[in-house]
């Protein structure tokens, strides 16, 4: 589950599958409840203690309508909650880590627990334009019916498991010289481009390889696989985000050799990826100049969370209104350690530079 935006994994896909990890099957359960001595008996093998109606939603495509009756409680005489479970399963199998051990892992079984008759959330407002700003809850963000303690809870649940799996692959990594980076950025970037064009430099003198991550399709990996360098696709279906379990399935697959570069494409956005360490050395936020200089300023969290910013398409200043030195301070405004390279992947104006980054990093 994504702690930003709620997504679930979705129908996620990694290249050399035998079976696609969904589920589509659903189907409904009533339960006749006796009531012995006080005590809830359910054939299902479990006991509920809520008052009212529950339903739960599983990831995994079940779905359970269960309506209890409670010794001294009169329904009709009772306020209704409504509480709605949602049960995410991360799909996976057993991995097999650098220590030589076997670990199953999954990204969680988490309750999302809506209350719809508790307290609403109201969102700031700006005292002249009544703007409404639904950013500013203890969560940092909002979902109807839901407190933001709740959704705080949530979000700790999640990366902490996700977090977990990433000092995994931080282990795996390090434990092989291998340069892991997290390239993120919004769609349209031009971030395959850059890996290309990136990879045709790097190939003769390095080991390379590259997870490409996208909700459909293996055309970026494809490409990717055009110069020579072995890619991986992971199709992430509604999942916005690559996890640190997703980028350790694939890079088992990949059999990456010691010493070597390996480049993780994010799936394009700039909002979830942010929260999500995938094990990688640094992440690498690529901004277009088509994009807006204040990009930083609207998604803080990224900017902040990355190593390097790469100004790309360069080659179009002349053609746009693009204030470049406005752009590189609101980088700056957020992240004041933030190194940025300009160039156009394009052309190779400023490629050499980037070049010389990707070296420096391996050498550290």
């Amino acid at each position: 589950m994504c702690s930003t935006c709620g997504c679930a994994a979705g129908e996620q896909r990694i290249e050399g599958d035998d079976h696609v990890h969904s589920h589509s099957h659903g189907h409904e359960h009533h339960h006749d409840h006796d009531h012995h001595d006080g005590h809830d008996h359910h054939e299902h093998g479990h006991a509920h203690h809520h008052d009212g109606e529950h339903k739960h939603a599983h990831k995994h495509g079940h779905q359970h309508d269960h309506s209890h009756g409670h010794r001294h409680h009169d329904d009709a005489h009772q306020p209704r909650t409504v509480i709605i479970h949602h049960h995410y399963h991360h799909q996976g199998d057993v991995h097999h880590h650098v220590h030589n051990t076997t670990m199953a892992t999954k990204m969680g079984d988490v309750d999302v627990e809506f209350e719809l008759d508790e307290g609403k959330f109201r969102p700031s407002e700006s005292a002249v334009e009544k703007d409404l700003d639904y950013g500013k809850g203890e969560a940092g963000t909002h979902a109807p019916g839901m407190s933001q303690r709740r959704m705080l809870q949530i979000e700790m649940d999640v990366l902490s498991k996700n977090n977990h799996l990433a000092e995994h692959n931080r282990d795996y990594f390090a434990g092989k010289h291998i340069l892991a980076l997290n390239l993120v950025s919004s769609p349209g970037s031009g971030k395959t481009t850059l890996l290309t064009e990136t990879l045709m430099r790097l190939r003769e003198r390095v080991s390379c390889a590259v997870i490409e991550g996208d909700q459909q399709t293996t055309n970026d990996a494809e490409r990717i696989r055009a110069t020579g360098v072995p890619a991986i696709q992971v199709n992430t279906g509604k999942g916005c985000h690559l996890d640190a379990q997703m980028v350790q399935d694939a890079a088992l697959r990949l059999e990456l050799k010691e010493k070597s570069l390996l480049f993780i494409e994010n799936v394009g956005n700039l909002v979830c990826p942010a929260s999500f360490d995938l094990g990688e050395r640094a992440k690498v936020a690529v901004l277009s100049v088509t994009e807006g200089e204040d990009k930083p300023l609207k998604y803080p969290h990224m900017f902040a969370a990355s190593g390097l910013m790469i100004l790309n398409k360069i080659d179009l200043l002349p053609y746009l209104h693009f204030d470049v030195e406005a752009c590189i301070a609101n980088a700056r405004r957020i992240n004041p350690n933030i190194q940025v390279i300009q160039l156009s992947a394009s052309s190779g104006e400023g490629m050499d530079a980037w070049i010389s980054w990707l070296e420096t990093q391996l050498c550290v």
